[in-house]
């Protein structure tokens, strides 16, 4: 049981260190070329398999299944020669000549194999059991392993001098399928002279271990590096965007919300008032008076600092709501938790210190308010109009009640 041994170990090492691939748990961004590597790796199973069947079956002297066995045994080898040969033009991405005709040979030699292995059966080209289960090897098979040879040898040479030519990350990958190559040439070779030794199973073992750790692995590792620099980039963007957002939503000379805003607040409540979720609001619109005779009398920097002080007058005031900056003098405070339930009394008492200011000759603001009525109101525009309506006939009032000081 020592033959099969040799080969039930390079079976569970292919097992396991492949077993993403033959589950195919793996994604499909990893490599583009990971179907070829994964049916070469369930040929080679089946190549594993035929070898311990091979050492059972000669342990117990069972001269026909041996010889069933050692015909599928041929079978398995130039399946995994042609699949081997199509991993690797595959990878390369080989459309020369050479890769091309690479290929076919690969194909060419599982093509024949059947025919030859029917012929053996009435005439022994391949090899032949006794009945004390005596392997015999014949000519055919010292040139289906030439064949092999050869294979093996071009394809690890041509990959190496490809490799010269290829950036860092990939002359790694493909050294190790140059590698492979020349492990299973130099394997072969022994395997002509010493038939019964398990040599094959062994290089196919180390062949898949180097595809396996040097291409497969790394191809995974580079996978994950490039989902990390596109995650780290993500959140770059996010974060960019996020200032960008936090810039454009933001009015740059006061501070408080811009018309941005004020545009994707209206958007909101709209969207809220036509499914009637809409919770309790309501609306002040101001509007700073005088701005553009200090503008052209002071100059624009005294009235950036006029719109200032009239803003931050209704920040005092209006602490839990949101002031938005929709025009050059205009602000709106949409209404909400305590400053909704106070409205009345926070808005009468704005309204007193703006008196106070007009007539002293101070910032002065008019302000109008509306409720949201959820009865009759189909829009923010609405309550805007509303409370704009009233702004006016405010600052009607103050221009002819009240007399500012000279």
């Amino acid at each position: 049981m020592v033959y099969s041994s040799i080969a039930i170990i390079a079976l569970l090492v292919q097992l396991i260190i492949n077993y993403d691939v033959i589950m195919n748990k793996t994604s499909s961004k990893v490599s583009k070329n990971n179907k070829s590597y994964r049916r070469f790796i369930i040929g080679s199973i089946f190549y594993y398999v035929t070898d311990i069947l091979w050492g059972f079956f000669d342990e117990q002297k069972m001269d026909r299944m041996l010889f069933f066995d050692t015909t599928a045994f041929f079978l398995a080898m130039s399946l995994m020669v042609m699949l081997w040969t199509a991993y690797a033009t595959d990878y390369l991405d080989e459309k020369t000549r050479f890769g091309k005709a690479l290929r076919i040979v690969g194909q060419l030699f599982f093509m024949i194999s059947p025919p030859a292995l029917i012929i053996n059966y009435f005439y022994p080209i391949l090899f032949s059991i006794n009945s004390e289960c005596e392997y015999h090897p014949g000519t055919i098979r010292y040139l289906l392993l030439l064949i092999q040879i050869l294979l093996f040898l071009l394809t690890g040479i041509h990959t190496i001098v490809l490799s010269m030519k290829v950036s860092k990350e990939k002359k790694v990958r493909y050294r190790a399928i140059g590698a492979f190559g020349i492990v299973m040439t130099a394997l072969v070779l022994v395997q002509v002279y010493y038939p019964l030794l398990p040599v094959y199973s062994v290089g196919c073992m180390l062949g898949t271990c180097l595809l396996h750790t040097f291409i497969y692995e790394d191809e995974k590792a580079e996978y994950r590096n490039k989902l990390e620099k596109l995650l780290q980039q993500e959140k770059e963007s996010k974060k960019a965007l996020h200032t960008a957002r936090t810039a454009a939503n933001t009015d740059p000379l006061t501070g408080v919300k811009s018309r941005n805003a004020y545009l994707e607040m209206t958007a909101d409540i709209d969207s809220s008032i036509i499914d009637s979720s809409a919770a309790d609001f309501g609306v002040i619109v101001f509007d700073i008076n005088g701005l553009k005779n200090i503008n052209d009398t002071k100059g624009h920097e005294e009235g950036d600092r006029y719109i200032r002080d009239g803003c931050m007058m209704i920040c005092r005031k209006f602490t839990h709501s949101p002031v938005y900056r929709i025009g050059g003098d205009e602000f709106v405070v949409l209404l909400k938790g305590s400053d909704y339930e106070n409205r009345e009394s926070l808005l009468s008492d704005f309204d007193e210190q703006i008196e106070r200011n007009h007539l002293l000759g101070l910032v002065s603001i008019s302000t109008g308010m509306a409720i949201f009525d959820p009865d009759t109101d189909t829009q923010f525009s609405e309550i805007f109009d509303r409370a704009d309506k009233k702004m006016y006939e405010r600052k009607k009032k103050l221009k002819s009640e009240l007399v500012p000081v000279q």
